[in-house]
């Protein structure tokens, strides 16, 4: 299988509880600030790249937004967004030092979604390097169609209020918030695909395709299926295989319509006047890149984690074929959080809109471990890793050995052991002193440059 560059932008919601009795409060704004005051304090910015690749920084309305480095691997991928979660839970803690040491009565919780109380979004960015081809938007309209379905296996599951009470179950807390099948923006109208033309790397070899329609996935085995299902459509669709019969009519009605049948199978309309459901779209999906994989041999090219991809792709549409999530319900979070939720419903005698069960679905997507429910959930058994706690805590402080991203992490390491001031992004590497040397990295494939070697010696004279 050729080989992939791609990464996941989280952006996490922020909220500052007050202590029982406590009669004032902290805003999301103020809890940012604290959030951040370490990070500022040595970076001298909300906006860093770190030791290990990734770049951390405060996003617009105060949310704090991980980027894990540039990735080859799904496998990688996910512990590199595992490792972000990490660093954030830690940025966290040591925020709440600062509350209690200044009297301030409040906890700052950061959670891994995608929408508050009041129906502000924020998202999950996935980023996918495709070679430069003149085709872009064919195949952007392809994809289209893939990412309103895949929601059906990869949203996170949403609790929906209903407008004149009550509430109903969808599998997708972000597809209410899209505006727009492809397009330039990012906030205005919130496109499935983002058509912007930053490559991030040699701009006549490669185009990023960067899609914010996704859900942030709190079980790992999500995430791999969000990837690893992607990264091998567009393998396929690189290859030169067609897929023209299955974009549909109206992207915008369908994305929600999708979202709030749990059978799915109810039907949209494509293109050419057809009506096909999400259900036996993702099924079309998966039988051509199987036939892809088969007829090109390159089934036999695939790694552990492609072949789980494949597994678990398939178990994910039979669960919803057969109205029985039990194959999946510790791997995929839609059915994970539906089963919590209904099993503390049972319990308790509550509507689903009952502000109890609105709390434990939010704490589903709390990432401390302390206060969270997914470490607990994976401690029982209830939800799936393929992760370790060791490859974690690697990852918090070491790039990717395969990719760019250890050029980045190691002269940014380099920098701070030696307390150089130094400016970072994605493609450059400078030194701020008297030289101004400066290295432009454009591959993002290459984790070796003597360029960058020079650069470190002299960081490190």
């Amino acid at each position: 299988m050729r080989r992939r560059i791609f990464g996941v932008e989280t952006e996490y919601g922020i909220t500052c509880a007050p202590h029982p009795g406590a009669t004032t409060g902290v805003t999301a704004d103020d809890a940012a600030r604290y959030l951040f005051r370490k990070v500022v304090a040595w970076g001298r910015s909300s906006n860093v790249f770190l030791r290990n690749g990734a770049r951390l920084y405060l996003d617009v309305g105060s949310h704090p937004e991980y980027a894990t480095a540039e990735c080859d691997d799904v496998h990688q991928l996910v512990v590199n967004d595992r490792a972000g979660e990490r660093i954030l839970d830690e940025m966290t803690e040591e925020a709440n030092e600062l509350l209690a040491e200044e009297g301030v009565p409040g906890t700052i919780h950061l959670f891994k979604n995608n929408i508050d109380s009041a129906g502000n979004s924020f998202g999950c960015h996935e980023n996918y390097l495709l070679r430069r081809r003149r085709d872009f938007q064919s195949v952007g309209e392809t994809l289209v169609s893939f990412f309103i379905s895949r929601q059906i296996l990869t949203g996170a599951g949403h609790i929906r209020p209903r407008a004149g009470g009550g509430a109903s179950y969808a599998f997708s807390q972000r597809a209410d918030q899209m505006w727009d099948a492809m397009s330039s923006a990012t906030t205005r109208s919130r496109p499935i695909i983002n058509t912007r033309d930053e490559p991030h790397g040699d701009a006549e070899k490669y185009r990023r395709m960067h899609v914010i329609v996704g859900d942030s996935s709190v079980a790992e085995t999500t995430t791999m299926l969000k990837v690893g299902m992607t990264e091998l459509l567009l393998g396929m669709l690189e290859d030169g295989v067609k897929i023209r019969d299955l974009a549909m009519a109206e992207p915008m009605r369908a994305i929600r319509e999708t979202s709030r049948d749990m059978t799915a199978t109810g039907p949209v309309e494509l293109v050419d006047g057809r009506r096909m459901s999400a259900l036996d779209m993702q099924t079309e999906f998966l039988d051509r890149v199987s036939t892809w994989l088969d007829d090109t041999g390159r089934r036999g090219e695939l790694g552990v984690v492609q072949r789980r991809v494949l597994d678990l792709w398939e178990r994910g549409l039979t669960a919803l074929r057969e109205q029985d999530a039990t194959g999946v319900e510790t791997e995929l979070d839609w059915a994970i959080k539906a089963r919590l939720v209904e099993r503390y419903r049972a319990k308790h005698t509550l509507g689903l809109d009952d502000p109890r069960v609105a709390r434990l679905a939010l704490a589903y997507h709390d990432i401390s471990p302390a206060r969270g429910l997914a470490s607990t959930l994976a401690a029982r058994g209830l939800m799936a890793r393929i992760t370790d706690d060791d490859e974690i805590t690697t990852a918090v402080t070491e790039p990717p050995a395969t990719t760019r991203a250890r050029l980045r992490g190691d002269f940014v390491a380099a920098a701070h052991e030696r307390r150089r001031d130094i400016t970072v992004d994605w493609v450059h590497l400078k030194i701020n002193d008297a030289s101004q040397s400066t290295v432009v990295l454009k591959d993002p494939f290459s984790p070796v440059d003597a360029r960058v070697d020079d650069l470190l010696a002299t960081l490190r004279a």
